[in-house]
């Protein structure tokens, strides 16, 4: 599909098709490319005041998460439509409270796992409760502060993680909200098994042993009898909770389930699962950018997990995901704190360090849809996501206080 835009407009990943000058006497070799470089897209800017783009060519990931896919043919997608109720700033109080009483409350059922091997399924309830509560008026809110947020127990701190996430996701596909608590009990609790297992094995830096690796695949099974024992849990939990390792071409485990057989909350925890083991440091791996996992899972779609909701969890999460610390062509630092639901390449940003890394004050708040200037005729852009770590900036410098 051509469409015009003004440069201003144009981002890395789109496809120029046209000039509004002719292509002779421009710096570019080929009548129609993609945009791959800083470079290209400054000499276009200097060049040219409007653009045609064929967003049909673009590079995939960036036109997915602007354009995104239907939601035919998903079962339970689609029914309801969630819009935010509350500025995201409003929702910061409310988002910190619902993310410490999560993480408090699963310490707890985690414990207990462990120690009377009991679930105490009440207290998971009233967690995921909460912080749906809190996503339903605002998902952004709850999303920073869980990409933020100091990291504890690495168990711990993943099932917030897939919960949070498993959440957004159902709330961006419009399902009830009985399915929203469903999918977040689900990323929860999937891996409540790994609670048994050896913790020497679990931080181990080397490869697994096949033995080993046994032992850590059987956590899924471990986890559904724990699950399946817990009378005051939905029976569906710990059904869907057993699929967040199988693969929609069956290559998955423990029982090589495929395509259709996985229901969408299954398919949806296993790219979660994924999405949220690669953005964080393991003991054998450093954490990769949002933006890189996320163009992992895309190749690997149609194949490893059911190409759909790979698109729609792109969509869902932008390209450019709350929390993400961003470098922009100011030279400033900044985090990405809501998504623009109409132009997710053109999220809002808080400007928390300057060109020279030093922390600002007051802070700068961006919302890149309204083409804010850095110059008079250069607007704010995003150069690159950070990886975890390159620059180490806390909530209290983007939230206050």
């Amino acid at each position: 599909m051509k469409k015009k835009i003004s440069v201003d407009e144009l981002q890395t990943g789109m496809y120029v098709w046209e000039l509004d000058r002719p292509w002779v006497g421009t710096p570019f070799m080929y009548q129609g490319f993609i945009v791959r470089s800083q470079e290209e897209l400054d000499s276009l800017r200097k060049l040219c005041r409007e653009v045609y783009i064929d967003t049909e060519k673009a590079e995939p990931i960036q036109a997915i998460a602007a354009a995104g896919a239907p939601l035919a043919g998903l079962p339970g997608a689609g029914r309801f439509v969630h819009r935010e109720s509350v500025a995201v700033e409003n929702e910061w109080p409310r988002a910190r409270d619902a993310l410490q009483e999560v993480h408090d409350s699963l310490a707890d059922v985690f414990d207990a796992v462990r120690v009377r091997k009991l679930l105490e399924a009440k207290q998971a309830r009233t967690a995921v409760g909460s912080i749906t509560a809190s996503m339903l008026r605002n998902p952004d809110a709850l999303m920073l502060f869980s990409a933020m947020r100091k990291r504890g127990g690495y168990q711990l701190e993943r099932a917030v993680d897939v919960s949070v996430y498993m959440i957004a996701f159902a709330r961006f596909l419009g399902m009830s909200e009985e399915d929203i608590e469903h999918a977040g009990l689900v990323g929860l609790l999937q891996d409540v098994g790994m609670l048994e297992l050896p913790q020497e094995m679990l931080q181990k830096v080397t490869r697994l042993e096949p033995a080993e690796f046994k032992i850590i695949r059987g956590h899924v099974a471990r986890g559904r009898e724990i699950l399946a024992g817990t009378s005051s849990l939905p029976a569906a939990v710990a059904d869907t909770a057993v699929l967040h390792h199988e693969r929609y071409d069956g290559s998955g485990y423990p029982g090589g389930q495929k395509g259709n057989a996985l229901g969408v909350i299954g398919a949806m925890a296993g790219i979660v699962d994924t999405f949220d083991a690669l953005t964080v440091k393991r003991p054998y791996a450093e954490a990769m950018s949002p933006s890189n996992a996320l163009n992992l899972l895309f190749r690997m779609r149609g194949r490893t997990f059911q190409p759909q909701l790979v698109e729609q969890f792109i969509r869902c999460i932008g390209y450019f995901p709350v929390g993400s610390v961003v470098e922009l062509n100011s030279g400033e630092i900044g985090v990405v704190v809501a998504q623009n639901p109409e132009q997710r390449l053109q999220p809002k940003v808080m400007v928390v360090r300057d060109a020279h890394g030093q922390p600002l004050k007051p802070q700068k708040f961006l919302n890149l849809a309204k083409l804010p200037k850095v110059a008079a005729d250069e607007p704010y852009r995003i150069r690159r996501t950070l990886e975890s770590g390159h620059v180490d900036v806390t909530v209290a410098e983007v939230v206050g206080g």
